[in-house]
């Protein structure tokens, strides 16, 4: 009971001391984390290692995480989600395309430093921005909105002032032109 009475951000301070601490994390967030993923690259397993490596993250990086004004830790987390959701993407595309394709990264024995995932997300958010670009503006809005901004389809009916029935179809349609035009790249 007590843990619900705590913050997010108490509770990653606290799992910076006792790591049994971030299992409180996981309970809160690991199933809206797969959610997310899941409407990202369509595969279970896809997300679940997506939704893992964000855990991981999130607690390798908690030190860096400071409360600012405006800043809270559950857009900080899903930045990361959308962030290691897109690089996985990306390379998941990558893959399709060309399966010869080998990453120096995978060899590496440390494993990828932050220098590369720092790159990499750049990359794919670089990428993201330019398929949604070439959509109509008003589908890569609501991508932008739902995705990147993390808004709730309630919040986006507000802004765009649609129903959400309206609004489902219209992201349907966005995440379909989105992964055709993603195949194009």
């Amino acid at each position: 009971m007590e843990n619900q009475i705590l913050s997010d951000e108490e509770i990653l301070q606290m799992s910076l001391a006792d790591s049994s601490h971030f299992a409180i994390l996981v309970d809160r967030y690991e199933a809206p984390f797969l959610r997310k993923a899941l409407g990202i690259v369509k595969k279970q397993e896809e997300a679940e290692d997506i939704v893992q490596e964000t855990l991981i993250k999130i607690y390798r990086y908690g030190s860096n995480f400071k409360k600012q004004t405006g800043i809270e830790f559950k857009s900080w987390a899903y930045k990361i989600l959308m962030n290691t959701a897109f690089t996985h993407y990306h390379k998941l595309k990558k893959n399709w395309e060309n399966t010869e394709y080998m990453d120096a990264m995978f060899y590496e024995e440390e494993g990828p430093s932050i220098n590369n995932d720092l790159a990499a997300i750049n990359d794919a958010k670089a990428t993201v921005s330019a398929i949604i670009a070439k959509m109509p503006e008003h589908l890569g809005k609501l991508l932008k909105l739902y995705y990147l901004e993390d808004k709730s389809y309630k919040e986006i009916c507000k802004i765009e002032k649609v129903s959400i029935t309206t609004l489902k179809m219209r992201l349907f349609r966005a995440k379909r032109l989105f992964q055709k035009l993603s195949t194009e790249i």
